[in-house]
């Protein structure tokens, strides 16, 4: 039951109804590219670079419950987008729905008794390391909320700029 919890909890996070507000997919339903790499706000990242980045965790998360050691992810913890607007973010997203392809097709094949395996010998919480794979999925989960979160101000910002108000 808790492997199904914790499947739905990453499904709801990045592309279902969570109760907690839009998923990530819906907050992304109608950024255009130009707003995507805009930076509304100073000293703060852009909605790309914050799609890259879930992206770049939801790999890594994939990764370590494929055997591999954990680490920082393959394509970095802030990837760089390629490109003009119009293709990095339309790369950016097949990245980040991949991604969650990707570790949702494992999570539903992992046996239960892997979630009480460690990821990593030493905790480090900027790994999210010395959890277990269960701490380490429903921090996924967690960490998608808390970005999702960010662009929904950074769209609000957007708005704001505009004259439309919220968004």
């Amino acid at each position: 039951m808790e492997l199904e919890h914790i499947a739905e909890s990453l499904r709801q996070s990045l592309s279902g109804d969570p109760w907690h507000g839009p998923s990530i997919a819906a907050l992304l339903a109608d950024v255009t590219p130009v707003d995507a790499t805009a930076h509304p706000v100073a000293g703060a990242h852009s909605i790309i670079e914050l799609v890259l980045h879930v992206a770049a965790w939801t790999q890594e998360a994939g990764s370590r419950l494929r055997g591999n050691p954990p680490g920082i992810p393959a394509i970095g913890d802030w990837p760089a987008s390629v490109g003009d607007a119009g293709t990095a973010w339309a790369s950016a997203r097949r990245t980040l729905d991949q991604a969650h392809a990707d570790l949702l097709e494992l999570v539903q094949r992992l046996p239960a008794g892997r979630l009480s395996d460690r990821v990593g010998d030493l905790r480090e919480a900027s790994l999210g390391t010395g959890v277990s794979c269960a701490v380490m999925l429903a921090g996924l989960a967690e960490h998608n909320a808390y970005h999702g979160g960010q662009i929904a101000i950074l769209k609000r910002a957007l708005a704001a700029q505009r004259g439309n108000g919220p968004a």
